[in-house]
């Protein structure tokens, strides 16, 4: 018997290699055999679970938060010839030199801050810049930067700003510290970003364009702590600023309406302008790169989950992705997950004989979520030695 444990992070609870060790014990102690493969969808642990898959070293500093509070980060670096090879060929990148995983939630990641602490409007990636020159200092060949779960609405200025970008006001004095809330105090940009910058890879399953009805702002901001009546001035204020950036790089205005530009407060929108990065659909790669397919095959069953089990974790993200290749090769599949959206339930058990999915609520118990998790695995454990 063989149980491979794919779970995402528990937000607020457990992150996904925690997740994955509380199971993995219990089920270890009946007797089963478990693969650990904890997800990411470039937010919180996309640094470390990548760096651990293939072997590589974490590297700490400290850097600027969201609100330039400084804070302790982590990045990766790996050998390129250890990435498998798929990951490797949807990441365009040769086997030869070294990769560094970048993670901006480390360093520009909304759960840094407090709830009374978030807004759009004074935040920067100031930090996620900083991890990034810290990756061209150590002579990488390439960076791969997932951007989930990020503070900030600045279109990356402060990352941008941490790698050689310039602000000028009226007067022509430099500014330094952008954040939306100092945008109007921009009259120009100057200098470029520095010219030994390794590639640049960003991990993405949004498709939000920068601006609009489904845009960065109108979407994402709000969770960061934007009110609603103040959404039409930070959608311009954001707006007039990509145009500047456009305009300094010589760049096209369509990079605002391509899908993806919107992702993290448009970061992915000023890095590909300013500094040519390419996004990279982050879950196929993530299966890729712990060999996800290979992994499902070799197990009698695959449990998954997360914080919130809904929509969104059909569309694209890692416990669907993982739920997918369960279907695809015929395998009983368990989903945990902290709460559970009926109709997603509903559609996923719609693809799947009776019996082959099992989707369990962890909100049902009166323990908190750190404690059900292994007591509801520990229940999936009595129940696999007697059904298999």
């Amino acid at each position: 018997m063989r149980v491979l444990l794919a779970f995402d992070k528990f937000k607020h609870a457990l992150g996904a290699p925690a997740a994955c060790a509380a199971a993995a014990e219990v089920i270890r102690a009946a007797g089963i055999q478990a693969d650990e493969a904890p997800l990411s969808d470039g937010g919180e642990g996309f640094a470390e679970i990548l760096t651990r898959a293939v072997g590589g070293q974490l590297h700490t500093h400290r850097v600027l938060g969201p609100r330039f509070a400084p804070v302790t980060a982590h990045y990766g670096e790996v050998d390129l010839a250890k990435i498998p090879a798929a990951a490797r060929a949807r990441l365009e990148l040769p086997s030869e030199g070294r990769l560094v995983v970048l993670e901006m939630a480390q360093a520009s990641g909304l759960h840094l801050l407090p709830p009374a602490e978030r807004d759009p409007w004074q935040t920067s990636s100031i930090g996620t810049g900083q991890l990034f020159a810290r990756a061209a200092d150590s002579g990488a060949r390439a960076v791969l930067l997932g951007i989930g779960g990020s503070a900030t609405n600045d279109l990356g200025l402060g990352a941008l700003e941490a790698v050689g970008l310039e602000f000028r006001d009226s007067s022509g004095a430099p500014l330094t510290h952008v954040t939306p809330a100092r945008f109007a105090d921009i009259l120009r940009l100057a200098g470029e970003p520095w010219p030994h910058l390794p590639d640049l890879r960003i991990a993405c399953d949004v498709t939000n364009p920068l601006l609009g009805p489904i845009g960065a702002t109108a979407t994402f901001a709000p969770q960061k702590g934007l009110s609603p009546e103040d959404f039409p001035k930070l959608e311009r204020t954001v707006g007039t600023m990509a145009k500047k950036l456009c305009a300094h790089f010589d760049q096209p205005r369509t990079f605002m309406m391509e899908p993806g530009s919107g992702a993290a407060g448009g970061i992915a929108f000023g890095l590909r302008v300013a500094c040519a990065a390419r996004l990279v659909s982050g879950s196929p790669l993530v299966g890729d790169w712990l060999d996800l397919d290979t992994r499902v095959r070799a197990a009698d069953l695959v449990v998954t989950g997360e914080g919130r089990f809904d929509a969104t974790s059909l569309s694209g993200k890692g416990p669907g992705a993982i739920a997918d290749l369960a279907l695809r090769h015929g395998k009983r599949l368990l989903i945990l997950a902290g709460s559970v959206d009926e109709s997603a339930a509903k559609l996923l058990l719609s693809r799947a004989p009776a019996g082959q999915i099992t989707i369990l609520a962890l909100s049902a118990c009166d323990e908190p979520a750190a404690t059900a998790l292994p007591a509801t695995a520990a229940r999936i454990a009595a129940k696999i030695k007697t059904v298999l």
